[in-house]
């Protein structure tokens, strides 16, 4: 059975996060791993001072995670929810998580509502994209699921795509979700366009069966390029990325990896090459 993890800290943009992931495993038939991270906080002075103790902190934790865990089987009888804390760090135990039950997909908040929380929330989010081998799906705050994932945004660079472009995968979540896929080029006056054509027909043949569209697209920006046609054309998902050595370098380093994630009003999926 197919699992997804929703990491929470109690916060808006992780609940609401968390109600994204609820209906995403409703719609494929997976099990709900909800889990959270707590750290002992220390004082800011010359000399640290623990604040409270560990076993207080376990208990509060256990607790907020129970209740939640109890509220939500109420509300979705029939979804199989799962939950855990533990004391760590958010982006080595989230890894660890995963390793040992090998998720459908890790699904959390984009960003935060207040510079305190789009701070933490920038750190994590980034830090679980580089780290993570499985599928990171960051969700912009207010954004629901609604009635499901209907356009899929491919966002590919058509470079080296045999040896990076997770096709099957792609594939199989286009079909998951009976929706369109939709590739993605910017390109900037079609400068390299012709380099681009061979790449294109290998990238078609490898989606064969997904009927994709191919959308080049003339922008300067490759992450403006993207949240344009994200809104113009009702994407409910954009895929990317994170590559080396290509145009979509710049696009997955990290100052534009937060561009393009904490920017888009819809939710976007980061995969790593096959």
């Amino acid at each position: 059975m197919k699992t997804i993890i929703v990491p929470t800290d109690f916060s808006l943009p992780s609940s609401n996060a968390l109600d994204y992931g609820i209906e995403m495993a409703k719609a494929i038939n997976a099990s709900l791993m909800i889990f959270h991270v707590y750290q002992v906080p220390v004082s800011i002075s010359d000399t640290p001072v623990v604040l409270i103790s560990v076993e207080e902190l376990r208990k509060t934790a256990e607790n907020n995670l129970n209740n939640l865990k109890e509220e939500l089987e109420a509300k979705h009888p029939g979804l199989k929810i799962y939950a855990e804390a533990v004391l760590g760090n958010v982006i080595d135990e989230v890894e660890s998580l995963c390793e040992k039950i090998q998720p459908f997909a890790v699904v959390m908040g984009s960003k935060g509502t207040t510079g305190f929380e789009q701070a933490l929330f920038g750190s994590t989010t980034l830090g679980l994209i580089r780290h993570l081998t499985w599928p990171v799906i960051c969700v912009p705050s207010k954004r629901k699921f609604g009635t499901g994932i209907h356009k899929i945004g491919f966002a590919c660079d058509c470079n080296k795509v045999v040896e990076t472009t997770p096709a099957k995968f792609l594939c199989e979540f286009t079909h998951m979700f009976h929706a369109e896929l939709h590739v993605l080029n910017i390109d900037h006056k079609q400068k390299h366009q012709a380099e681009k054509s061979q790449e294109s027909l290998l990238l078609q043949t490898m989606l064969e069966g997904t009927s994709p569209a191919w959308h080049f697209i003339d922008n300067r920006n490759v992450e403006e390029g993207i949240h344009s046609f994200a809104d113009d054309n009702d994407i409910d998902m954009v895929v990317a990325i994170p590559k080396k050595h290509s145009l979509l370098d710049s696009l997955m380093h990290y100052s534009h990896t937060k561009e393009l994630v904490f920017h888009s009003h819809v939710p976007v999926m980061c995969i790593h090459e096959d």
